[in-house]
């Protein structure tokens, strides 16, 4: 399974620039500690695992998140296809070959 998800402390703080990346960052270590293949955007961090290990991946980077903040937001979106690998490439390189490699 892919599974796209976006984890930040949410601020209030009104001197704040509002920037989250040491947060955002602590997340992302937590995502490449854990061995599994993983894109980094933007926008998202989508990881590549069986359910169990991607959840479980998502959990810590939240739990590392939560501790800098009161308050924490997640957006997660999964893409569940059983007997599929590699699809963190995959996917994109048939984009990719049906725009004769356009992209």
């Amino acid at each position: 399974m892919l599974v796209a998800f976006s984890v930040a402390p949410t601020t209030s703080n009104e001197d704040d620039d509002g920037s989250v990346t040491e947060a955002v960052a602590q997340a992302v270590k937590v995502v490449k500690d854990s061995g599994l293949p993983y894109e980094l955007n933007s926008m998202f961090t989508i990881v590549e695992g069986e359910w169990d290990e991607v959840f479980s991946v998502i959990r810590r980077a939240t739990d590392v998140v939560a501790d800098t903040a009161p308050r924490t937001s997640l957006v997660i979106k999964a893409d569940i296809r059983p007997g599929y690998t590699g699809q963190l490439t995959e996917k994109v390189r048939r984009v990719e070959e049906e725009l004769g490699g356009l992209v």
